[in-house]
C-alpha cells in the first residue's frame, strides 16, 4: 500500500511540469500503463488530476483549492513560537515576531528577557516603522514601486540622533537590508536599546514575518548583540523551512 501511495504522489510533481499522457506517466514511474492508469483514475476521482480532451493529464483544480486552504490555515505564530523560546533560552534576551498588515508592522509574539532590565513592548502594538529592525526587513521585501510609495507617505520622527531622518535615507537603508538579508536598530528608537533581526520566508521566498532579538546596552553592547546574528539567522531559517514545508515530518509513533 505504501508503494502505491508513493507512486500516486510521484505523479503530482510530474504533472506540475506540464500535461503528460499515460505513456509518459508510466515511463516516469517505471510501471506498466495499466498500473499508471489505475493511479491516474484514483487521483482523477479525487479531483487532484484532470484528463484533457487530448487524453493528457494535468493537475486538477481540487489540488489548488487544497493548497490555498493549507496556506490560509498556516499560523506563523504557532510555528515560530517554539523556535523563539529556544532562541530566548540560548541568549536570554527579548525575542519578537512581527508581521506587516495594512501599512503597519505589528508584534504578534514575544518571549521576555530573563534580565531585570529589558525593553518595553507588547503583542499587538505597532512598531516604530521607520527604525525597527523587523519593519526594515518586511518593508525591504516589497516591490520597489511599493517601497518608494510607502516611504514617501511615512512620517520620520526623530526619536534619537540615530533615527532615520527622511524617505531617501529610509530607502537606502531598505536597499541595504534587502541585499544583506538582515537588519538592525542600534539606538534608532530608544538610545539604550539595540536590536538585530532576520526575515522568515514562505515557500515562494517572500518574507511572511520577521523576528528579532533586542537588549538594553546596559546588558550587552551593540557589538556584543551583533555576535548573535548567526544564531538569529539560523533560527529564522529554521522557522522558514518549517513554515514552507521543507522540514521533513517526523514518522508517526
Amino acid at each position: 500500500m505504501s508503494q502505491t501511495v508513493d507512486r500516486a504522489l510521484s505523479i503530482l510533481p510530474l504533472l506540475a511540469e506540464g500535461p503528460a499522457d499515460l505513456g509518459q506517466v508510466a515511463d516516469r514511474l517505471g510501471v506498466h500503463k495499466s498500473t499508471a492508469l489505475r493511479l491516474l483514475r484514483t487521483l482523477h476521482e479525487h479531483g487532484l488530476v484532470y484528463r484533457q480532451e487530448d487524453q493528457r493529464y494535468r493537475l486538477g483544480a481540487r489540488l489548488f483549492a487544497l493548497a490555498q486552504q493549507a496556506v490560509e490555515n498556516l499560523d506563523i505564530r504557532e510555528i515560530a513560537h517554539p523556535h523563539l523560546v529556544r532562541l530566548n533560552e540560548q541568549c536570554g534576551h527579548t525575542v519578537h515576531l512581527a508581521v506587516h498588515e495594512e501599512n503597519e508592522v505589528l508584534y504578534i509574539d514575544k518571549v521576555e528577557s530573563r534580565y531585570p532590565v529589558r525593553m518595553y513592548s507588547r503583542i499587538g502594538k505597532p512598531v516604530a516603522i521607520t527604525v525597527a529592525a523587523v519593519a526594515k526587513l518586511l518593508l525591504s521585501d516589497l516591490p520597489e514601486a511599493e517601497r518608494r510609495a510607502l516611504a514617501e507617505k511615512l512620517d520620520y520622527p526623530l526619536y534619537t540622533a540615530r533615527s532615520t531622518p527622511n524617505a531617501p535615507a529610509f530607502l537606502r537603508e531598505l536597499a541595504t537590508v534587502r541585499e544583506q538579508g538582515w537588519a538592525t536598530d542600534l539606538g534608532g528608537h530608544e538610545e539604550s536599546i539595540n536590536c538585530v533581526g532576520a526575515p522568515i520566508r514562505g515557500a515562494d521566498g517572500r518574507a511572511v514575518a520577521a523576528m528579532s532579538v533586542s537588549a538594553p546596552n546596559v546588558v550587552v553592547t551593540a557589538d556584543e548583540l551583533l555576535t548573535l546574528l548567526p544564531l538569529v539567522r539560523r533560527t529564522a531559517d529554521a522557522i522558514s523551512r518549517e513554515y514552507s514545508g521543507k522540514t521533513p515530518a517526523k514518522d508517526p509513533v
